[in-house]
């Protein structure tokens, strides 16, 4: 019961994770149809971008507070990130948006090697050890142990779902962008911007994906410029999982994807001495994945499909 406990901890504070960068993908996907392949690198650009700004400020102002620092560097990386995103959306597929859907998806494939390989050859290809900001005495739960960082986490990842759930139910942003999903052209001639509308939505989802990104090298402890890769296909899948277009479903389907990941590679691994353990993680996530889309295709909650003109 104690490692059961120890990977339900686990599992929440990878699937809170793996949550907040899905939401990225389900709006742009609920809006324009489009699957932001480089998503998962608009985090990785967030993660190195705190990464420099922390060793500056650290070296600047070295009595400071670590969580002072960590936000401050999380802030303005939100910022970085947002405003990237909003040019790849601005340059890369908004000239596309007409197109085929072949078209923008390719584009979004060859923008994630592109910032792989930039980021590459700016920040290098090693591993960068990530600061660790805040308090590292763990806490004792029953028979499990979580640390400030996770416990940051979770605190984090519930405030942010609860302020994206605010913005798109109760703020005229978000009857917009409620709008823009359900018929663009119907949205454009009630006195809605839909160009703005997108540009928001993929500020928004960097920013979240940022937080994500921060949080990720917090818990793991570094940073190099691949990092956002398998977490950005594991939040697709959440997202997949869950229903892609539906918020409700991408947060579901991450906390999920979370605890099967963080169950299969620990209790079952311990189970089986060590035969199906860490090295397999990815399997358990993705078995799970073909069975719900083999028994229903459009994911647990399904994708809110309005009825269009």
């Amino acid at each position: 019961m104690d490692i059961l406990l120890q990977q339900i901890i686990n599992g929440l504070v990878l699937g809170s994770m793996y949550a907040l960068i899905a939401l990225g993908y389900t709006m742009v996907y609920g809006i324009i149809q489009l699957i932001n392949f480089a998503h998962g690198e608009v985090l990785m650009v967030g993660a190195l971008t705190s990464w420099v700004i922390i060793g500056m400020m650290q070296a600047a102002m070295p009595g400071a507070p670590g969580w002072i620092i960590l936000l401050l560097a999380t802030a303005i990386a939100c910022v970085v990130a947002a405003a990237l995103n909003f040019s790849i959306e601005k340059i890369a597929y908004r000239p596309l948006r007409n197109s085929p859907r072949l078209a923008p998806l390719i584009t979004a494939i060859g923008m994630s090697i592109l910032l792989q390989t930039l980021a590459m050859i700016i920040f290098k290809a090693n591993y960068k050890p990530y600061p660790t900001l805040l308090p590292a005495a763990p806490f004792q739960i029953g028979g499990a142990v979580i640390t400030s960082t996770q416990i940051m986490i979770l605190g984090v990842t519930a405030i942010s779902l609860a302020v994206l759930m605010w913005l798109v139910n109760a703020t005229r942003l978000g009857r917009a962008m409620r709008a823009t999903a359900e018929n663009p052209r119907v949205a454009a001639l009630m006195g809605v911007k839909p160009d703005m509308v997108i540009s928001a939505t993929f500020i928004i989802g960097a920013i979240l994906a940022t937080i994500a990104g921060v949080m990720y090298a917090s818990n793991y402890g570094t940073v190099q410029h691949t990092m956002g890769f398998l977490p950005g296909l594991k939040a697709f899948t959440a997202a997949v999982f869950g229903g892609i277009g539906n918020l409700a479903g991408a947060v579901i389907g991450g906390i999920l994807l979370g605890l099967i990941e963080a169950i299969g590679s620990g209790y079952i691994g311990a189970l089986t001495g060590g035969l199906l353990g860490s090295h397999y993680a990815d399997i358990f996530a993705f078995i799970v994945l073909i069975i719900v889309l083999t028994l229903r295709p459009s994911g647990l909650l399904g994708e809110r499909v309005a009825d269009r003109a």
